[in-house]
């Protein structure tokens, strides 16, 4: 992935980053105006103790010292305050931005199809959404104000100095050229650990988020001590970079530090030279303008407010670049176009005749999944598909869904392209029930109705009833509102399928599909929601995908599939009557191996 590297600032990176200030316009002028403030403020101070030195205390006027002190005391209340407003104001308005960035991509992330999530690591999404917008966040309260702050006290600064006195200023400063490039180098330097370090964090988030994800399978194999190997692999690569980009500070501010005291020494030699001089000690009192010790005090502050931001400057320019990277991350993700196109605006109701017209489909535009796929299914009844693993009957239901959309041919419902219809009422009307159930971290209730204001605690319970769930929730603590877990850890594979089947029951859908619906649960809750799926099918058109040929033997057509091809279609005892048929020797595979007759 290209990152934006190679620029100190990408002014339209920046520019699009900025749109989303938009909203808070105001917050971001009063910001900027302040930043202008504390560099005007920040130079006051060094010009009163000038004057407290030499119209003050070297001739004993104790009350004209008093009253620089009072103002120098109003001034440092004055900015103290500005200086609050001004963080404050720029820390939340980079919350505000990133709080929106942040809803734009969890919202573009949701509507993205599935073959994205099938090519990008779910721990690099959590990366670009989490730590990735905090560093657009910083842009704000330690990048772009904070810089522009920073470089105008820098430029203050020198103006002030070379008005109060160009030789002084010149001598004193000549060992800028050294620190400005010092800090270029720096600068270069940090910004390429930091990227190394942004990177490593992504592959720690990933690792992280597989590996808690598949935790099971670790433990069930005992390969704790292996993975733990590769997780201080990936962990050291980690603290290698953090520790490369702590390496340049611990050089870069020791240097500043030397600089730093080379300057006050030239001052202090120089201006103690000009103050010592007979040719000064005889002009003193014509020249105003001449060395003081006054002015030498005014320029040692001047000095130490000149080599403070200088300091974080560089690291400033890195917390902006990062923040860039990070936007430029985002941006990729927000600029990704593999959406499901939602320019249909159908929605009127769906009663679930299903066609399949020479439908072709490949996942990655090469290998054809589905094969001139045809077949009709008529409003209320129900077809099976079977088949090897990788036939293509889960991909049947993708596509019929909008997840994927297919290569040629058409697929219609109620005689329209389901192109034409609107996105998400299509899948609305489409409940599907598939073998590996997710369940949210939240309450039962909530995992029936997604938490669809719509779904009644009575529509829940009387669902319950009918799938034969209600009695083993009711013995949970809480009942409807005991906390599954996440991925409904506390329940066991047929409970969390019996909720599945609450779920789609409770949308009331035109068309169901169930997905290996029973191959989790045992015989005897798979005969618990039997009847109930019998039920739940009277009145829908059904697509039933099942290995256990038992359960489909009912179904008006069965399919059969393989390698992306329909091989047979028929009833179960049409399809039996096939002599050497696919469907035959599947059926034999599973009864006659048993001992069971037909």
């Amino acid at each position: 992935m290209a990152e934006v590297t190679g620029k100190a600032i990408d002014w339209k990176l920046l520019g699009r980053v900025m749109h989303y200030v938009k909203p808070y316009r105001r917050t971001f002028v009063i910001s900027a105006f302040l930043t202008v403030l504390l560099a005007v403020l920040a130079l006051i101070q060094p010009m009163l103790m000038q004057r407290a030195v030499d119209n003050h205390i070297v001739v004993n006027d104790y009350y004209g010292l008093v009253f620089i002190v009072c103002l120098m005391i109003a001034q440092l209340v004055i900015q103290t305050i500005a200086q609050y407003f001004q963080t404050f104001m720029t820390n939340s308005l980079g919350e505000s931005v990133i709080r929106d960035l942040r809803i734009d991509i969890f919202n573009h992330i949701t509507a993205l199809r599935l073959r994205y999530f099938d090519k990008t690591p779910i721990g690099v999404l959590i990366t670009r959404t989490v730590s990735d917008l905090e560093t657009i966040a910083d842009i704000f309260s330690e990048g772009l104000i904070s810089i522009i702050g920073d470089m105008l006290l820098v430029v203050a600064i020198i103006i002030c100095m070379l008005a109060e006195d160009w030789k002084l200023a010149l001598i004193t400063l000549i060992p800028m050229p050294l620190l400005f490039a010092s800090t270029y180098i720096f600068k270069e330097a940090i910004k390429s650990s930091f990227q190394d370090v942004r990177t490593h964090v992504a592959q720690l988030n990933t690792f992280l988020a597989e590996h808690i994800s598949g935790i099971s399978i670790i433990q069930y194999f005992a390969r704790e001590d292996q993975e733990m190997r590769k997780f201080n692999n990936v962990n050291a690569k980690y603290r290698d970079a953090n520790i490369r980009s702590n390496w340049y500070y611990s050089i870069f501010f020791p240097v500043v530090e030397i600089l730093f005291s080379v300057c006050i020494g030239l001052l202090v030699w120089y201006g103690c030279k000009r103050i010592l001089s007979d040719e000064q000690l005889s002009q003193i009192s014509a020249n105003p303008k001449g060395i003081t010790a006054g002015t030498v005090l005014m320029f040692i502050t001047l000095l130490n407010l000149l080599f403070r931001p200088i300091r974080q400057l560089a690291d400033k320019f890195n917390t902006l670049q990062m923040g860039m990277v990070g936007a430029d991350r985002i941006f990729k993700v927000l600029d990704t176009d593999d959406i499901a196109p939602n320019n249909g605006n159908y929605t009127t109701p769906i009663k679930g005749d299903i066609q399949f017209k020479d439908v072709w489909f490949a996942y990655n535009d090469e290998n054809w999944v589905l094969k001139n796929i045809n077949f009709h299914i008529k409003p209320g009844e129900t077809l099976a598909l079977v088949g090897a693993t990788g036939a293509g009957k889960s991909s049947t239901i993708n596509i019929l869904n909008r997840f994927y959309e297919i290569g040629k041919g058409e697929i219609t419902v109620d005689g329209t392209n389901i192109d034409d219809y609107e996105v998400g009422y299509l899948r609305s009307r489409i409940a599907t029930v598939i073998q590996d159930v997710f369940l949210f971290s939240d309450t039962i209730a909530n995992n029936i109705s997604l938490n669809n204001p719509n779904i009644t605690r009575e529509q829940i319970v009387a669902a319950a009833k009918d799938v034969g769930a209600h009695d083993f929730i009711m013995r949970l603590p809480g009942g409807y509102d005991y906390n599954v877990m996440e991925r409904g850890a506390t329940l066991s594979a047929g409970q969390a399928q019996l909720i599945s089947f609450i779920r789609a029951m409770v949308y009331d859908p035109a068309i169901l599909v169930l997905d290996e619906a029973t191959s989790s649960v045992d015989t005897e809750t798979e005969l618990l929601i039997q009847a109930a799926i019998d039920k739940l099918m009277e009145g829908r058109t059904a697509i039933v995908i099942a290995h256990r040929l038992s359960t489909i033997q009912k179904a008006d057509r069965i399919i059969v599939l393989d390698h992306g091809e329909i091989m047979e279609s028929g009833t179960h005892q049409e399809l039996l009557r096939i002599e050497n048929g696919y469907y035959r020797k599947l059926y034999d595979l599973q009864f006659n191996s048993a001992g069971i007759s037909r």
